[in-house]
């Protein structure tokens, strides 16, 4: 496959590239040194199951196994503590490490059904995240601003309804941008309602002396129920 085919490939049926300039640059770095892109993906184990919307995600990941790239599948047993503010009009119940370890052990099973397990790493961000010193957390914490964070939809209609917004929502976007930083991902993929997310990750790489991660994003595929 050329390197033009396999950026037709890689980016068919995706929303956003940020940017694809750079993704071009990567895949030819990538190809000179024999090096496959690492590529990333988030699920959080909110619920029993992995769900249709998620079998976009999957074969996007699948088509950069095809490509010869390293694909991780990142089980966010973490930051499924925190709860994705993503699309909330209200802060999230926290689930039990009970659940989460429980949905997380179907979700590692389930994802083999569509990827082939001799190709694809399973981790679970708790493994990083969990060692994180308190000092680490600020660290962390000190590459945003909550000026930044208010550019999220949802937190911005919130504030401006006067609606709550806990403290540990911001922290989302951090810990999801560290498992990038931690995994040195080169590519991160996302449904379009990530977009936020996925980009405080390439925004705060840098600052770790890491090449900023391409995001790629996905449709969402909406349910009978809308």
């Amino acid at each position: 496959m050329t390197l033009d085919e396999q950026i037709k490939y890689l980016t068919k049926g995706c929303v956003d590239v940020v940017r694809a300039a750079d993704l071009r640059t990567k895949l030819e770095r990538a190809s000179q040194q024999s090096r496959p892109l690492v590529v990333k993906v988030g699920f959080d184990p909110t619920s029993p199951d992995l769900h249709l919307g998620h079998t976009v995600l999957i074969r996007k990941m699948k088509h950069f196994q095809d490509c010869g790239h390293s694909v991780i599948f990142v089980v966010g047993d973490f930051t499924a503590l925190i709860g994705d503010p993503t699309g909330r009009s209200k802060t999230r119940p926290p689930l039990t490490r009970e659940q989460i370890a429980e949905n997380a052990e179907t979700y590692k099973n389930q994802v083999f059904k569509l990827l082939d397990p001799e190709k694809t790493i399973v981790d679970f961000n708790s493994r990083w995240l969990g060692a994180l010193s308190s000092e680490e957390w600020i660290r962390l914490t000190a590459r945003y601003n909550v000026a930044q964070m208010l550019e999220r939809r949802d937190f911005r209609k919130r504030y401006d309804k006067g609606q709550p917004i806990a403290i540990h929502e911001f922290l989302y976007p951090l810990a999801q941008a560290y498992d990038s930083i931690f995994l040195k991902a080169d590519v991160e993929l996302g449904g379009t309602d990530q977009l936020f997310n996925l980009n405080v990750g390439r925004d705060i790489m840098p600052s770790f002396n890491l090449e900023a991660q391409i995001v790629m994003t996905v449709p969402l595929l909406v349910g009978l129920d809308g």
